[in-house]
């Protein structure tokens, strides 16, 4: 049995642990019998995001525990080994008085710095296996690199576990997401940039709506984007910064059923004060990416219009890499919701273009695919294909 009923086997046996019906079940979560019932059933191999976070809540346990979310790299590891990935975090190292092993001669910074960028890009093409084999020693380059000259090496050093956070959360591993995203912060506090201690934070945000907590990921990012909030005057980075946390509130709030309308004034208002799209910290801001995190917001909040709307506002070639990926799958929940399937279809099949690596982790195209297979009579080819690239019975 592949993993295409693994929410289904897992929502089955935890509610039995719970000594819970169905129909209990539907009452502790605000959902219906009928949903909890085909996803048991295999009937649906997937959901949505608000409704698998309604069900762990209910359920007082992890989302990706509900999930059954894991590494799916396959044969195509290319060496990576998230336990290495996993002993680099937890190394006893971070023991008081314990000696790490590692000596010689720091990495210089600038040839560091480099290291680090090359993963950013790797990151967001969706090149997973080469970033986890390569982080492990970027990490422990780091540090010792960081220990030599100290907050010269802030920035990589933060930087190399924000990454490692990142990663983790696609492979579903949301607790040693938090302690990677713990380490970037308290690196970054240790230094002088409030900007990058500030940034760092939207990835905690991330992991908490991940963890099914969208309450406390929207109140995280609003309060450190209070402080940081920018004067009329401020430099670019310093208003990018703070939009994009008001960005990382968005989400959680729409997750969350709140209105969404402030967060996409304040953050268009923002952009708007940009003379061009500004970089800050392995992220952009402008115009664009408030467009695509509206787009996000309104899919999620069921309102397919708004959301293709929203799309309209992304130019081609503005955003690229699985940053797209990630925002043509919201554009294909908004033509489901919209009941225009066949469009749908083509907008995974773009999103999977972007990295098939990426797309395999990613549990809203597995609950889009499930959706459209359950709508078709006869599963089409290209369905059967989607289903395929995400392992799930077509």
């Amino acid at each position: 049995m592949n993993d295409g009923s693994t929410i289904g086997r897992q929502l089955k046996k935890i509610r039995g642990d719970r000594d819970l019906t169905q129909e209990e079940l539907a009452q502790h979560s605000g959902l219906s019998r009928d949903i909890i019932a085909k996803l048991e059933q295999g009937r649906r191999q997937s959901a949505r995001l608000t409704t698998l976070i309604a069900l762990a809540n209910a359920l007082d346990v992890e989302l990706s525990e509900l999930t059954g979310k894991r590494d799916r790299m396959g044969a195509d590891r290319d060496g990576a080994s998230v336990l290495a990935l996993r002993d680099a975090l937890l190394s006893p190292a971070y023991l008081p008085d314990i000696d790490d092993g590692h000596d010689g001669e720091p990495t210089p910074l600038p040839a560091l710095s480099e290291t680090v960028e090359d993963a950013c890009r790797r990151y967001w093409r969706g090149d997973f296996p080469a970033l986890i084999a390569r982080l492990p020693g970027l990490l422990a380059e780091a540090r010792l690199t960081h220990t030599a000259v100290g907050e010269a090496a802030v920035y990589p050093l933060a930087m190399a576990y924000d990454l490692a956070a990142s990663v983790m959360v696609h492979l579903g591993r949301d607790d040693l997401a938090a302690i990677a995203a713990e380490r970037a912060i308290t690196t970054a506090h240790g230094g002088s940039d409030e900007l990058l201690w500030a940034t760092l934070h939207g990835t905690y945000a991330w992991i908490l709506l991940h963890q099914a907590r969208p309450r406390d990921a929207e109140t995280l990012a609003v309060s450190v984007a209070g402080r940081i909030e920018p004067s009329f005057s401020a430099p670019a980075e310093h208003v990018a910064a703070w939009g994009n946390l008001l960005m990382w509130a968005l989400a959680p709030a729409a997750a969350a059923g709140r209105d969404v309308a402030d967060y996409i004034g304040m953050a268009s208002a923002a952009a708007e004060r940009l003379a061009s799209r500004t970089p800050i910290y392995n992220s952009f801001f402008g115009p664009a990416e408030v467009a695509v995190q509206a787009t996000h917001a309104y899919a999620v909040r069921r309102e397919p219009d708004m959301a293709l709307r929203s799309a309209g506002r992304v130019r081609p070639g503005a955003v690229t890499g699985i940053a797209y990926g990630r925002h043509l799958l919201d554009v294909a929940q908004a033509h489901v919701d919209a009941r225009r399937y066949q469009v749908a279809i083509e907008r995974l099949e773009e999103a999977r273009a972007q990295s098939l690596m990426w797309f395999r982790h990613q549990g809203v195209a597995q609950a889009l695919a499930s959706e459209i297979r359950e709508a078709e009579t006869r599963p089409s080819p290209r369905v059967r294909s989607l289903m395929k690239s995400l392992s799930l019975d077509g």
